[in-house]
């Protein structure tokens, strides 16, 4: 493989920023010191002087809609687009079609990424009220499976598990980690249906109040009851409500908490005053909401209560979007933006850099024990992403890579860019130009 020296470059790691020079080197970060060379040996080298070098970001909820959903997106695409983000490694839901219910479908797609995807790649395996049993045997691959899924809320069609028979035997039978997607289906049946008593045409400004912070709170309560009974490990996604933060605490290191937490970027960026100008391009589950829980969700985020920043990046084609209210689909598309998003927040004063990599690299790979990934560390997957904070760019369709080509970002002015990254030590974007020579690694896990 090439060898890369990035000479003298801010190194932002482990709640530190330092200037050092970096050798890449067989695909893993090499040495990291002072006027480091190569001693003749043949390598590319890059001037970091400006610049800051950051772990990967890994991404630990998206859906990139393969197989069967295509139209949509592809795991070439949206993986390329997570690659041009600063997004090293993801792991993906399982409501494709047909769902990931069996570790023979499972291991399917797992072909596919091995095929396409640019960025390293993991997938959970889905539970449905019927597929208990069949579930768990992921539990003899707990070293090369993110975890198991469950949807605690009907978000996605067939995959709500709503028996609790179900969740009692998956929760006290995983050696994985559970991800949940927390609402509670009767509450949101109930406000709907008071909703259309009303007699009017629902819109996307409803959408919160179908799916309100009662019907989020309440499933992560449950959740976690069931968590705490038998110990299970449990992360529970998308928290999007101020009342759900009551159940997280920080008082224990993440490395040792049972309960984790993750926040999504969409929450912590739009609010319910968003939906006027956009509408169903925000339609999301859980749903955005009043300003009050996203400046909730920040302080959590700072002070630790919430674990790790994600996207739950969810394309639909623009036509999928547009429908009516009630027909429209939920989900945004937006890892191709989160870093720079964050970015953008640590130019606002919001966040510190060295906050944003622990929340997006570090708490990640511990959270979910990744091997060998999350930090730059010698010896660690050259998993590695360069960022200009001081050169901006404006997300235009023409720069937007995701299949379903809209953002709901379009527009928004990004004063901070990557224009880096390397996968598995392979650069694989720079400065606008691919290398799509080598295709990214399953994640393994340390458990």
């Amino acid at each position: 493989m090439q060898i890369y020296l990035i000479k003298n470059i801010q190194i932002v790691n482990e709640g530190t920023i330092h200037a050092a020079d970096v050798l890449i080197s067989n695909g893993r970060i090499d040495k990291i010191g002072q006027n480091l060379d190569v001693a003749g040996k043949a390598c590319t080298e890059i001037n970091g002087e400006g610049l800051h070098l950051l772990p990967g970001v890994i991404d630990d909820q998206v859906h990139f809609r393969e197989p069967g959903l295509t139209h949509k997106a592809t795991i070439y695409t949206e993986a390329k687009a997570a690659v041009a983000g600063g997004v090293t490694s993801f792991m993906e839901m399982p409501n494709t079609v047909p769902p990931a219910f069996t570790l023979e479908l499972l291991e399917q797609k797992y072909a596919i990424a091995a095929q396409n995807s640019l960025a390293n790649y993991s997938f959970y395996i889905g539970t449905s009220n019927e597929n208990a049993e069949e579930a768990l045997r992921a539990n003899e691959h707990r070293q090369s499976i993110c975890g198991i899924k469950i949807f605690m809320g009907s978000s996605t069609g067939n995959l709500l598990v709503d028996n609790p028979l179900t969740l009692e035997k998956v929760f006290s039978e995983s050696e994985l980690l559970i991800a949940t997607h927390c609402e509670d289906e009767r509450i949101i049946r109930e406000n709907l249906a008071r909703l259309k008593q009303e007699g009017r045409e629902l819109t996307a400004a409803d959408h919160p109040i179908i799916r309100n912070e009662e019907a989020c709170f309440e499933s992560s309560f449950y959740a976690i009851q069931l968590a705490k009974k038998y110990n299970t490990r449990l992360h529970i996604l998308h928290i999007s409500t101020e009342k759900e933060l009551q159940l997280f605490g920080n008082m224990l290191p993440l490395k040792e908490k049972r309960i984790t937490a993750e926040v999504c970027v969409h929450h912590l960026h739009f609010t319910a005053n968003d939906y006027e100008r956009l509408g169903n391009r925000i339609k999301c589950n859980p749903a955005i909401k009043a300003a009050h829980n996203r400046d909730a969700l920040w302080t959590a985020l700072l002070d630790d209560r919430l674990d790790v920043i994600a996207t739950d990046h969810a394309p639909h084609t623009w036509e999928e979007k547009m429908e009516p209210y009630e027909k429209a689909h939920a989900g945004l598309p937006l890892v191709q933006h989160s870093l720079p998003l964050m970015l953008y927040y640590v130019k606002q004063g919001k966040i510190t850099l060295e906050k944003v990599v622990e929340k997006m690299s570090h708490a990640v790979a511990d959270c979910y024990q990744i091997q060998n990934r999350g930090y730059i560390r010698e010896g660690y997957q050259a998993d590695l992403v360069i960022a200009d904070l001081n050169t901006g760019q404006t997300i235009e369709k023409e720069n937007i890579l995701y299949k379903c080509g809209w953002s709901p970002l379009e527009g928004f002015h990004m004063p901070s860019s990557i224009t880096h990254t390397f996968v598995n030590g392979q650069l694989v974007y720079g400065n606008g130009v691919w290398d799509e020579s080598q295709k990214g690694q399953r994640l393994s896990f340390n458990r």
